[in-house]
């Protein structure tokens, strides 16, 4: 029992000292040593060394190349306008009485396409500052309604998304980004459907209630404010080579790629399908980065600037969630982890998408992460559910499509870091915006991921 207090109490004091500012890096192996003290389970030194720095290193070394071209594409397309292009765009079509819908749809597409999240957030609150205080829209949602177009169906649900918890399951279960692709697209329709709806209704009922913007014109800092952005069929390019260039490099050209190599034991003695959805997106990313090169290579001010913080802007998030990876294979290397993992996997004996669903947004909420919390119950875990997956007649595209969208429930706790930045951006509080965050990236994605199992348990993976 002492074993698993360790646990429990690492656990909980990673969540509340994350919440209160301390970086992951230093908590993430102190608070696994404190597990392995309390449960008197082996060698400090070692375990930190030999464990915990092995599991962080094994994790840069598998998605390190996501992490950085797609952080590179993002901070491109910001600095080309292509992001303000598009948000502008939409903004324009759809009206300023649709001013919530119109930031959803603008964080949707850039995150969809491969833009950081971090990016989009940035890009885009200039727009919605713009859009709500002409549309008499109470700032308060503006973070709800970035947090819904960015942190939900375009992260985990939408087939395709080169978002790293989508990559995350490929390795584990041989699958590619389009997995369980109708499934996916329903599970996304509910949370974009249902968070803009719980949005706007909340927001009616504010007006109502006479309340406005409330402030008055803001001096944002916008650094593409003024400048000439690109059309947006221009900006639209290279997230469409995105979306496109990864489905078309993960059914039909990698696949008929002659690769026996893959089986020597320099290259790892593994095969194409424990490597091909990683390898599609590195495609996809690289073809579309080129094209946002090429397109606007008169409009840089500085293209090595902006290569190179993008290339920084990559380092921080990766070695996050590496240590929270290595975090979770100490602690899995307990003994008092055993016996929750064998509850776990039994808590549904005949459907384990219901306990795979459970383990991994349960470790996304503790560690404020989703791609954490999925790294950490699939390294764990993975292998157990997919032998499960087999008795019980599930496929692996089903367990991969359960285990994305389980990750972006309850990873956006007050703690979550990408929460704490938007607040940030915004210039508001937990106070004021965090109910309708929970309501939009926290509530109705878990609805939509129990819509999913049940559909999937029904009729299987489609």
């Amino acid at each position: 029992m002492l074993g698993i207090f360790g646990i429990v109490l690492s656990l909980v004091l990673l969540m509340l000292l994350a919440y209160r500012g301390y970086n992951v890096l230093v908590l993430a192996p102190l608070m696994a040593l404190l597990a392995v003290v309390l449960g008197q389970q082996g060698p400090l030194l070692a375990t930190y060394t030999q464990i915990f720095m092995q599991s962080l290193g094994g994790y840069l070394i598998k998605y390190f190349p996501l992490f950085l071209l797609g952080s590179i594409f993002g901070k491109l397309m910001g600095d080309s306008g292509s992001a303000r292009s598009i948000s502008q765009f939409i903004v324009a079509r759809l009206g300023q009485q649709q001013a919530i819908l119109a930031v959803v749809l603008s964080c949707g597409i850039l995150t969809y396409g491969g833009v950081s999240l971090f990016v989009v957030a940035f890009a885009v609150y200039p727009i919605a500052a713009d859009v709500f205080r002409i549309s008499g829209t109470p700032k308060r949602f503006i973070p709800a309604a970035i947090a819904l177009g960015a942190f939900t169906f375009t992260m985990t649900a939408l087939p395709g998304t080169p978002a790293i918890q989508n990559a995350i399951p490929m390795p584990f279960f041989g699958t590619t980004p389009f997995a369980a692709p109708v499934l996916g697209i329903i599970g996304g329709a509910i949370m974009l459907c249902g968070g803009t709806m719980w949005l706007n209704f909340r927001a009616r009922r504010a007006i109502a209630a006479g309340e406005s913007y409330r402030e008055p014109a803001e001096e944002l800092d916008d650094p593409q404010a003024g400048s000439q952005t690109p059309s947006f069929w221009v900006a639209i390019l290279p997230i469409l080579i995105v979306i496109t260039g990864n489905f078309v490099f993960s059914k039909y050209l990698i696949p008929n790629w002659e690769t026996p190599y893959l089986s020597e034991a320099k290259y790892g003695a593994t095969e194409l399908k424990s490597v091909l959805g990683i390898w599609s997106i590195i495609c996809g990313l690289l073809l579309a980065t080129a094209t946002l090169i090429v397109l606007h290579w008169k409009r840089w001010t500085n293209l090595q600037v902006s290569i190179n913080q993008g290339t920084k802007d990559s380092l921080l998030p990766i070695f996050n969630t590496a240590s929270e990876v290595g975090y979770g294979t100490v602690i899995a290397s307990l003994a008092g982890f055993i016996i929750v993992r064998d509850y776990v996997v039994n808590l549904s004996p005949g459907n384990p998408l219901v306990s795979e669903a459970i383990a991994v947004t349960t470790l996304a909420g503790i560690t404020g992460s989703a791609s954490g919390g999925l790294s950490i119950a699939l390294e764990t875990l993975g292998a157990t559910y997919l032998q499960l997956g087999e008795q019980s007649g599930i496929s692996p595209e089903l367990l991969h499509r359960v285990a994305s969208m389980s990750a972006g429930a309850f990873d956006t706790l007050p703690h979550n870091g990408a929460v704490i930045t938007l607040l940030a951006i915004t210039n508001l509080t937990h106070r004021t915006s965090y109910a309708d965050i929970f309501m939009v990236a926290v509530l109705i994605p878990a609805i939509a991921t129990i819509t999913v199992i049940v559909v999937g348990s029904m009729f299987g993976s489609f």
